[in-house]
């Protein structure tokens, strides 16, 4: 069958910028999507920057002004890959002017401009995604598939940290294009809503629904010299942040995050434990999950390592042969794909905004548990 043409606007050239224009581009050439994804527009305050953007990877044209990338006809899909503080206004115009939507994470700042754009596009009935891109991690999907077979049976405890280190010193600047997220007026929050918004909707996706948290945060940096005016400000992110957590089947858990750890550039780990099964998975060796089934024969019992690499593990066909690995971009790839397949089907393609809203609730009652000291429910 013929493919149909999608043509998407994208708003943000920066990291997550070149991430989602990678995969726009890869998608239909190791998946069979009914879509062909047509880079139509970029859109950034920079034109010149816009422009250099657009020729390096096929964009067809430039906007500097987001709101005439919304009224644009001959786009279908606006893409979100702008710095926080942008993404309720876009898509909820995007949204209203019918335009599927896709955002990068967090949804929104916190979980009422969040609750606004799940509002906007469920009204306006408009295919919408958020990229948390560690859903699509092949390893992380295989435990998804474990877990959701009973091999794990019930699940006592779940485990996760992300570890940084790129923030440490005081002399680094807050604000501007590249250091946005250390300003907390743009970015809402600091490693809860970045860093552990990544474990948090990856645990929500695991392992259902969390009932209650409990949390501390801190800033180690108080003060630092912003960007835009050269003034010395008080900070207001949070340097660090890690909670307890007990989810509603009853299992308990604990997430740490912090952009303070010495010598960590993206230490990103979860464990399970269940009444049959253990697992862990480490983002610096994603292809691998170590796996203990307690049901094996006693003689054999122990900590299996599992490459995964194999045709039958999810996503590996549609790239090389067995053994040889895959990396962090494809994430993005694998992601759009199942966004385009999705849209095929006329079926949501996850996590959506109302998806990513319950992360952002959970994030905001970390946040005021931290500031309480009490037990908060999401």
């Amino acid at each position: 069958m013929e493919k149909k043409n999608l043509n998407i606007g994208i708003v943000g050239y920066g990291f997550m910028g070149r991430a989602h224009s990678n995969a726009f581009l890869q998608a239909g050439r190791f998946f069979d999507p009914s879509y062909r994804p047509v880079l139509k527009a970029v859109c950034a305050r920079n034109a010149d920057r816009a422009k250099s953007f657009a020729e390096n990877w096929g964009y067809e044209s430039v906007e500097t002004d987001w709101r005439k990338l919304v009224e644009r006809t001959d786009i279908d899909l606006i893409d979100i890959a702008s710095p926080n503080d942008t993404h309720a206004e876009i898509a909820i115009a995007a949204a209203r002017a019918g335009k599927m939507v896709l955002c990068e994470k967090p949804l929104g700042r916190n979980a009422a401009e969040a609750g606004a754009m799940t509002d906007a596009v469920e009204s306006a009935k408009v295919a919408n995604m958020v990229w948390y891109n560690y859903r699509r991690v092949p390893a992380v999907m295989l435990l998804k598939h474990l877990i959701d077979e009973g091999r794990f049976g019930r699940i006592f405890h779940y485990r996760a940290k992300f570890l940084q280190d790129w923030t440490i010193s005081p002399n680094l600047p807050q604000g501007g294009e590249a250091l946005w997220r250390l300003d907390i007026a743009v970015a809402g929050s600091g490693v809860t809503g970045d860093l552990l918004a990544h474990a948090i909707d990856t645990a929500l996706w695991l392992n259902g629904p969390i009932a209650e948290v409990t949390a501390m945060t801190e800033t180690f940096i108080k003060q630092r010299k912003h960007n835009l005016s050269g003034q010395v400000q008080p900070v207001g992110i949070d340097d660090a942040s890690a909670f307890l957590a007990r989810f509603e089947n009853g299992s308990l858990a604990t997430f740490e995050a912090t952009r303070c750890a010495r010598g960590h550039k993206a230490l990103y780990t979860l464990e399970i434990n269940g009444e049959h099964a253990s697992a862990e998975w480490d983002l610096h060796d994603l292809h691998r999950i170590r796996f203990f089934d307690h049901r094996d024969e006693s003689q054999l019992r122990g900590w299996r390592s599992i490459h995964v690499t194999d045709g039958e593990h999810p996503y590996m066909k549609h790239w090389w042969v067995p053994g040889l690995q895959i990396g962090y971009e494809h994430t993005f790839v694998h992601q759009f794909a199942d966004f385009l397949d999705a849209l095929a089907q006329a079926k949501p393609a996850a996590p959506t905004f109302r998806e990513a809203l319950a992360t952002d609730r959970v994030t905001d009652a970390v946040l005021k548990s931290a500031q309480t000291r009490q037990w908060i429910s999401p």
